[in-house]
């Protein structure tokens, strides 16, 4: 009986033990998911891709991402003779940019050209500050457009067009988001509408 007894206080002991080790588990967990931000766009934070570039503003200057440290990036890789993608995003961006506010001024969103070609630095100059005159072209020669490309993993392929010497350009469609220390932070999708940019933008802008 007392035998029996032993095994049985051995027993309820490991059980409490594992039960306390479950416990422990559940609550690191839980302390893990409160502690991540609720961001409405896509978290990529931690991404081992886009840690930088090395091309040329719509004004001439070259340009790293290390020149917006500080203030929160959005990249956006298009074309300015794209028909509706790239117009949608940077009106939609510039939506962003109203709703903001005086915080505006603390986000800098960049369009990449991934149209060599064609995208000369007076073209961007005309193009993207349409949208809101603190948005900046970014260029390149074919081969730093495609290291650029890589870096960031962007699909972009030239399509013939229907007359000789016409093409347009597939591209990814999103855009990346960097927080004001230069990482990382966010992909969003095309056609995710301002209110849940805004929203994951000023949570960046509190870091």
């Amino acid at each position: 009986m007392t035998r029996y007894l032993r095994r049985l206080h051995a027993a309820a002991h490991r059980a409490r033990l594992a039960g306390w080790a479950l416990a422990l588990a559940f609550g690191l967990a839980l302390a893990g998911c409160q502690g991540k931000p609720d961001f409405r766009n896509t978290d990529v934070t931690g991404a081992d891709f886009g840690a930088d570039f090395s091309l040329t503003g719509h004004d001439g200057k070259p340009r790293t991402l290390a020149d917006f440290r500080g203030k929160v990036v959005v990249i956006f890789f298009g074309y300015t003779q794209c028909p509706d993608v790239c117009p949608t995003t940077l009106s939609e961006l510039s939506e962003v940019m109203k709703q903001l506010g005086p915080d505006a001024d603390r986000v800098q969103v960049l369009f990449v050209s991934v149209d060599p070609e064609r995208d000369t630095q007076e073209l961007l100059a005309s193009y993207v500050p349409a949208f809101d005159k603190r948005f900046l072209g970014l260029y390149g020669d074919a081969e730093a457009t495609a290291r650029t490309a890589k870096a960031f993993k962007v699909f972009y392929q030239k399509v013939p067009g229907k007359t000789p010497g016409s093409y347009t350009v597939d591209h990814t469609a999103g855009s990346y988001v960097y927080d004001p220390q230069g990482k990382l932070r966010l992909f969003i999708k095309h056609g995710t509408g301002p209110e849940p940019i805004v929203h994951d933008l000023r949570m960046l802008l509190k870091d």
